[in-house]
């Protein structure tokens, strides 16, 4: 799937109050532009599992991730099932993990990052609407639009790059159930990592 650089344009349906998104109900709608000002939206997926992914460049236990080569097969694994990975950078301008749209590309290539597309949220709308608080966070919706999976990328809150191919992912878990039509377990996890840095 052809890469995007997106930009956060709106968010819909964000609550008047910051508040945690829950599993097994819809996950929380957003419209986007991409660098040419075409509008994407969650509605617009419909049908489609899709993965969100929030980053940071500058995070240790991002770096980990992408250092093992875990992230990345996850995102090719994920684009040959059709399902789509969001990787968003919610990371406020002169804050750690900052990137402008001509810098996207080089990151990508540098850590060999293989999202469907990456998506710019420096004013943190779209962190605050799904309530992210690490990096990496993560969610998987399935393709009702319903939130099926919270939290942690996997069990093991490491900074070593050995760690994440022994680690049970429970993104891949909440994926292969999914796929299976089983219940997703465990749904919810605590994340951790980063903090996110908003402005």
């Amino acid at each position: 799937m052809k890469t995007l650089v997106l930009i956060l344009a709106t968010a819909l349906a964000a609550p008047a109050a910051r508040a945690t998104p829950n599993v097994g109900t819809p996950a929380p709608a957003f419209a986007v532009r991409d660098a040419d000002g075409k509008p994407v939206s969650l509605a617009a997926l419909h049908g489609k599992t899709v993965v969100l992914e929030w980053t940071n460049n500058g995070c240790p236990f991002v770096g980990h991730m992408y250092a093992s080569g875990v992230m990345q097969g996850l995102q090719r694994k994920a684009a040959a099932e059709g399902v789509v990975w969001l990787t968003i950078v919610s990371s406020a301008p002169g804050q750690q993990g900052y990137l402008t749209p001509a810098e996207v590309g080089s990151w990508k290539a540098r850590v060999g990052a293989a999202p469907a597309e990456v998506l710019l949220d420096p004013s943190g709308a779209l962190g605050h609407l799904y309530d992210a608080r690490t990096t990496p966070d993560m969610f998987v919706i399935d393709g009702a639009g319903r939130l099926v999976y919270a939290g942690a990328i996997d069990d093991t809150p490491s900074t070593n790059p050995a760690d994440p191919r022994a680690a049970k992912n429970y993104v891949a878990l909440a994926l292969e159930d999914l796929k299976a039509g089983r219940p997703i377990s465990p749904a919810v996890t605590k994340s951790y990592g980063c903090s996110v840095k908003y402005r």
